[in-house]
């Protein structure tokens, strides 16, 4: 009778014991659920919602909650064109030279930046871009305070160009002037020559962004 007594006992209290823990067990995954809800903004998330959530999830994007990455295929530049023809731009300053030095930095600039060919036979070319290098302007930016000489100066460079279809006669760009600076240094080894070519560089690149399609 007491050997039943004490079975009985034992039984009980392996009972008790696999309560616990089996309460153990589940305390990971009720934390667990409480994470995932957490994560989901909704406390007690069951099957029923992470269901409705599957559903849910597709329509939203569809309907645009979803973020856009606003990127395209379409070509930054027109594409009715294939080449160009670059004619040398006429020096309206008295400065000679200059104009060599930024025609042959366009031509390379629009070999590298766009999808064109220069050509230099107008009647194979189905555009053609000129214009005007308005003026060269240099100026003093800092002075030596001692003797008052320059310690840096800037050349200004300005052009009007013109970018016309040969196809359609559509004027791409019309008498749009361009301007861009670089400064040298005589104290550096550095000369006029050097800031111009600097200067029609930039101006170069510039006129390549605005043969780009409007936005």
């Amino acid at each position: 009778m007491a050997s039943r007594t004490i079975l009985a006992r034992d039984s009980k209290s392996e009972s008790r014991d696999s309560k616990r823990s089996g309460a153990r067990r589940i305390a990971p995954a009720a934390s667990l659920g409480f994470r995932v809800s957490g994560l989901l903004c909704i406390s007690g998330f069951g099957f029923r919602g992470l269901v409705a959530l599957a559903v849910l999830c597709p329509v939203l994007a569809a309907g645009g909650c979803g973020s856009s990455t606003g990127y395209s295929n379409a070509s930054l530049f027109p594409d009715d064109v294939e080449s160009v023809y670059l004619e040398m731009f006429d020096n309206r300053s008295f400065r000679r030279g200059t104009e060599f030095t930024f025609s042959n930095a366009l031509a390379k600039q629009i070999e590298v930046q766009t999808p064109y060919k220069i050509v230099s036979n107008r009647d194979r070319a189905d555009s053609v871009m000129g214009g005007q290098l308005v003026s060269i302007n240099e100026s003093i930016l800092t002075l030596e305070r001692d003797l008052g000489r320059a310690l840096e100066k800037e050349v200004v460079l300005t052009v009007v160009v013109n970018w016309k279809s040969l196809k359609t006669g559509r004027l791409m760009i019309n008498n749009q002037t361009v301007t861009a600076a670089a400064s040298y240094s005589e104290f550096q080894g550095q000369d006029f020559t050097y800031a111009s070519a600097v200067a029609a560089n930039k101006l170069a690149q510039k006129v390549v962004q605005l043969m780009e399609n409007p936005w």
